[in-house]
């Protein structure tokens, strides 16, 4: 049954993908919506990374991973190496979990 689901989702990804390419010159849309795309992409991509930064199994994950999160965040934005970045993240969830907070 899995691998169902996972060759769907796969088939249905490469035609959304070629469907992109193949109608480019057919579909014509209006100014308003070619300039919102690029904001929809991003307010999906930011929902994404907020629910899977403060839910898990459908409940709120707890405060070690959101400020781990935000650790991550800030040291992105200073522009910190990568590895570092993941290193801080990772190392502040664990310890806010090691010192009892969920």
């Amino acid at each position: 049954m899995l691998i169902a689901v996972i060759l769907a989702l796969a088939a249905g990804t490469y035609g959304f993908r070629l469907a992109g390419v193949l109608l480019r010159d057919r579909l014509d849309l209006p100014e308003w919506s070619q300039r919102l795309l690029p904001v929809c992409a991003a307010a999906l991509l930011a929902a994404l990374a907020a629910t899977a930064a403060l839910t898990e199994a459908g409940r709120f994950a707890g405060c070690a991973r959101p400020a781990g999160v935000l650790v991550g965040v800030l040291l992105a934005w200073r522009r910190v190496p990568f590895v570092l970045v993941v290193v801080g993240a990772a190392g502040t969830t664990a310890v806010l979990r090691l010192l009892g907070l969920p």
